[in-house]
């Protein structure tokens, strides 16, 4: 069976060759992303392989359908880049409902860590021979209340490694998990209550039409001052603009992001011998107290072996069952 491959980097390939070939699967790598100017590539394709920025919309899924396409197989877990409103009834959108929890949990503390204890300040500086330590005083994380946006298993990662540290937490889910609530370790709260006494905030959840900007202007206010802003899930939780008000007010302390709304656009290139066209992350960038990297949190050795090996999984139980527990279903 061929599977089109959409917006292939080199890190994707031997996992997915070395399951794929398992699996009597032949992968065609394309670099480039899928939309309505390149879905024809998929011509002669059981399923198509897409990530988080490729687009499937209408058009897009009423083209791989009449090109014979059978199955939408997305190697993430988020699915919002796709009509999947749209594409019930008339082709399957399989999904990786969980990869590696650790892998996105822990560079998000990474992320954390370095922001506040000014790690990468500090790694710029020696390697300029410069040891002085101005301007270079962190805060302790144990006894902080970190505040945590959604409690699924990347959620629940991260609030492992948070009790870690000593720190107390605060956590919101439209479904509150019984195993932290009967362990007496987390404390669920209302929103609100959430913004107004967490020291560090961090999203963990998908991205629908409630979680939309669920930073933004208005909820910022809630916020203590000083307040640390972590995203690592979707770039749309977070109003980008909001959070660089808030940066220049001071209101917000820091920030660290893995996800930018516009991402798609630079997010995986190399920009570094252009102009970036996008002022507000250019902007963002440019702040002494945001970290941003390039939607990497997932990138770990297992989490590509566990994401190549599901994905495989998904297409031929679909191709050959005729049916997926990874189904998108709404």
């Amino acid at each position: 069976m061929r599977i089109a491959f959409f917006d292939a980097k080199n890190y994707d390939k031997p996992s997915f060759d070395r399951f794929g070939s398992e699996g009597g699967m032949d992968f065609k790598y394309f670099e480039t992303k899928l939309n309505e100017d390149t879905v024809e590539l998929a011509a002669g394709a059981d399923g198509v392989c897409v990530f988080v920025n490729d687009v499937v919309n209408k058009t897009v899924i009423d083209r791989l359908i009449s090109l014979g396409v059978k199955l939408i197989a997305l190697r993430c877990a988020g699915f919002n880049n796709v009509d999947v409103k749209y594409a019930k009834g008339r082709i399957a959108v399989l999904r990786v409902p969980a990869y590696s929890p650790y892998a996105v949990a822990e560079h998000t503390m990474a992320l954390l860590l370095t922001s506040i204890r000014r790690i990468h300040k500090a790694y710029i500086r020696t390697r300029d021979f410069n040891f002085s330590l101005a301007g270079m005083t962190g805060f302790d994380l144990h006894g902080k209340t970190v505040g945590v946006i959604g409690t699924g298993r990347i959620g629940q990662a991260f609030i492992d490694i948070c009790l870690g540290f000593g720190m107390k937490v605060l956590a919101y889910d439209k479904y509150p998990s019984a195993a932290l609530m009967n362990g007496g370790r987390v404390k669920y709260v209302e929103l609100s209550e959430l913004f107004s006494k967490s020291d560090i905030i961090s999203l963990h959840c998908p991205l629908s039409e409630e979680t939309y900007h669920i930073i933004n202007e208005d909820t910022i206010k809630m916020c203590k001052d000083k307040v640390v802003i972590l995203n690592t899930s979707r770039g749309a939780l977070v109003d980008a603009e909001a959070l660089l008000a808030g940066i220049k007010t001071r209101k917000v302390g820091a920030a660290c992001l893995d996800v930018y709304e516009e991402e798609s656009e630079f997010f995986f290139e190399d920009y570094s011998g252009h102009i970036l066209d996008d002022d507000v992350l250019a902007r963002l960038i440019s702040m002494p107290n945001v970290i941003v990297t390039s939607h990497q949190a997932f990138l770990t050795e297992e989490a590509l072996s566990n994401i190549a090996e599901t994905t495989v999984k998904n297409i031929l139980d679909y191709l050959e069952l005729g049916r997926c527990e990874n189904e998108v279903t709404l």
